[in-house]
């Protein structure tokens, strides 16, 4: 069982509640992981955000008795301000974070952002996690082992069955909108490392490049296969 399905599994009541689900838009990201530990990552692009309590039926009719017609002239401008409102509050519970350089409200269900962190990997990584902004679930995750070795999985950047945030979630993840979370994700994912590469899945394989190694990943709408490495730190 990955990290990343485990933290999912532990979070399933939290989901239930009042968890957001997040979803990459356009971006570029890159991970940075050097054979001593050391590591810097970066994010920088849009990230969707859909509540899951905003796919459940609204009962409010039926329990009022309103006029159908009546209700429904009104709920468009409220829901639009409530949307806008929890946005912002998101935006800025991310803002207080380390490593958010910018968070910043767009419109409707969008983010902008600029993340960057740098440091050791004596301690398994996520990004994004934010327990005031109830961001839970992570676009990459990794994960320390006790044999020098790091996994590396990018769960959001890809849509299938083992390593998508829905089936990770034990199919909570249609209550975000299923493919429809996809649809606007595009971008670039890089990792690059002085590290021994003990497994990768980019079918074009580990180039050459400025930092050591180097791993390039296009994410589209249709990428299904999220990316993972496994690497080799030094004793």
């Amino acid at each position: 069982m990955t990290l990343f399905t485990r933290l999912c599994a532990a979070l399933v009541p939290l989901m239930a509640l009042s968890g957001c689900l997040l979803s990459p838009g356009k971006f570029t990201s890159s991970l940075d992981i050097r054979k001593d530990g050391a590591f810097t990552f970066a994010y920088v692009g849009e990230v969707l955000v859909a509540d899951p309590s905003n796919r459940m039926p609204d009962m409010s009719d039926a329990e009022t008795g309103k006029d159908g017609k009546e209700a429904a002239s009104a709920k468009p401008i409220d829901k639009a301000k409530d949307v806008a409102a929890k946005m912002r509050e998101i935006a800025d519970a991310l803002s207080k974070e380390k490593g958010f350089r910018s968070v910043k409200y767009l419109d409707e269900n969008k983010l902008s952002v600029d993340y960057q962190i740098s440091g050791r990997l004596d301690h398994s990584f996520l990004f994004p996690f934010n327990i005031d902004a109830k961001a839970i679930i992570p676009f990459v995750a990794v994960e320390v082992r006790t044999d020098g070795k790091v996994r590396m999985q990018a769960p959001a950047f890809g849509s299938d069955n083992e390593s998508s945030p829905g089936a990770a979630m034990g199919g909570m993840g249609a209550m975000g909108g299923g493919e429809s979370d996809t649809k606007e994700r595009n971008g670039t994912f890089i990792l690059t490392t002085d590290a021994e590469v003990i497994s990768q899945n980019q079918e074009d394989g580990v180039a050459s490049g400025s930092k050591g190694k180097q791993i390039v990943w296009k994410i589209t709408p249709a990428t299904h296969t999220a990316p993972m490495a496994v690497l080799k730190l030094m004793p």
